[in-house]
């Protein structure tokens, strides 16, 4: 099967009347590449996807897969596999019969047809699966399903829309390792959306965040949790703690940064956008703010049990709040009077939005 075509966006645009649902966009996802569309209900990825697979018109720019320019296609006529959030799937037929649909109108002969119908089910190893009924499988087994469905046509591109959604939670993470692993062995270019970023951050080469129908920030998973652009994408990608600053020089590539929270000053790596006298905010993760011997007084004002992990709620003598999480320690207790300091290292400076 092939690994798929680069498909890109020129200044795509969609908008409804006075509303515009995806602002001028520009975009490639490479050959092979696993993108995901990350962002919160109402941010344009739904829109973006269901342009690239010919279900909206775009109100401006043009879209192309390969050399091609598919703007002005139909659906049918642009070699995409498609995955719903409600997998779509027909009851009355066989799982072989459901992988065999795509082929079936496009009038393949019938051994071609057997021939990559098995070796989709193999992919998504439900080779035994063939005669079943759709009623008869679990909700997991269902979504590789209808992937197996999808890429059977050996799709230009494969978009996957929520397709995970409907899971449980365990089942879920089980469905995601099984994508990773499936793109990893079968590299297709490939668009997915969701509004989880636990599922972004697993699955993915790229994830481009988007709010308010524009990509706020396009990069690798790394990029994004240790380089964000601004306190949209900080706060979206993991959990965050945000501090006002002020930026009070800049030198070498490092802010000099005042926080009032802290009472005092530090030196973080800069932002792009950012100059002397400018408000920011400051970005501690839980996971580098330490409990010490030495450090700012604070008060442990909630602690949560995770398992391995707990996360701990403090409060300066300031009044500034910060959420930490370490290895699980008992002797962490609400009320408690501790220390606390951060790794300056990883911190990082952010504009406000």
């Amino acid at each position: 099967m092939n690994r798929g075509l680069p498909l890109r966006f020129a200044a795509a645009a969609k908008s409804y009347g006075e509303v515009q649902a995806l602002k001028p966009t520009d975009l490639e996802v490479r050959d092979g590449e696993f993108l995901t569309l990350l962002g919160p209900s109402g941010s344009g990825k739904t829109t973006l996807l269901n342009l690239a697979a010919g279900y909206l018109e775009p109100s401006g720019g043009r879209i192309f897969i390969g050399e091609r320019d598919v703007t002005d296609l139909p659906a049918r006529r642009r070699n995409i596999g498609m995955v719903f959030q409600n997998y779509a799937l027909f009851p009355h037929m066989t799982v072989a019969g459901n992988v065999a649909y795509g082929l079936t109108v496009r009038r393949r002969p019938r051994d071609e047809i057997a021939r990559r119908v098995a070796a989709a089910l193999a992919m998504v190893r439900l080779e035994e699966y063939g005669s079943r009924r759709i009623q008869e499988l679990s909700g997991g087994q269902q979504q590789r399903v209808a992937l197996a469905r999808a890429i059977v046509i050996e799709p230009d591109v494969l978009l996957m829309d929520e397709p995970l959604g409907a899971l449980d939670k365990q089942l879920r993470r089980q469905v995601q390792l099984e994508l990773r692993r499936l793109h990893e062995e079968h590299r297709r270019t490939t668009i997915y959306v969701t509004h989880d970023q636990e599922e972004a951050l697993v699955l993915s080469d790229r994830v481009a965040v988007m709010r308010d129908g524009r990509i706020e920030q396009l990069g690798s998973a790394s990029d994004l949790y240790d380089k964000p652009v601004n306190a949209f994408v900080a706060g979206f990608i993991g959990e965050s703690n945000l501090l006002p600053a002020k930026v009070t020089s800049l030198e070498g590539g490092e802010a000099n940064v005042a926080i009032g929270a802290f009472a005092q000053n530090a030196t973080v790596p800069a932002a792009d956008g950012l100059n002397p006298g400018d408000d920011a905010l400051l970005l501690i993760r839980p996971e580098h703010v330490r409990i010490d011997r030495e450090g700012l007084a604070a008060e442990i004002t909630e602690v949560v049990y995770l398992g391995e992990l707990t996360a701990f709620h403090l409060r300066l003598a300031g009044g500034a709040t910060l959420w930490g999480r370490q290895i699980t320690n008992q002797a962490l207790q609400r009320g408690m009077p501790v220390k606390v300091s951060w790794e300056r290292a990883a911190a990082r400076i952010v504009p406000k939005d």
